[in-house]
């Protein structure tokens, strides 16, 4: 499945696009390496169960398989409490959260080159 179809990729972009216009463009340099990381794992996405399980919907276990192919494939075991949908919401958005910023410092090197 392309990344762009994902649950909800638009709004957690749009997210990212308003992180990025609330940082300077030098600031945006000098952390290029590390954006995903600040973007995306410095702060909750969503905060509450409550909230969360409304943000998850009925995609709720599309989110789940996601998440456990992801962390499978890149720490070889799943280690996401998935009773608790805070935790699910806010893996999930870091997971489209890579793409989306790996796509942004494309497109920065796009115009660069």
């Amino acid at each position: 499945m392309n990344i762009e179809n994902y649950y909800k990729y638009d709004e957690i972009k749009q997210y990212f696009d308003e992180w990025i216009e609330d940082h300077d463009s030098e600031y945006i340099r000098e952390n290029l390496d590390d954006l995903h990381h600040y973007a995306f794992n410095e702060d909750y996405y969503i905060i509450g169960n409550y909230e969360a399980k409304e943000w998850l919907s009925d995609e709720v276990f599309n989110i789940i398989d996601i998440i456990k192919e992801y962390e499978n494939l890149e720490f070889g075991k799943v280690s996401t409490d998935f009773s608790q949908p805070e935790k699910v919401v806010n893996v999930y958005t870091y997971i489209v959260g890579v793409e989306i910023v790996n796509n942004y410092i494309n497109s920065l090197e796009d115009k660069t080159a």
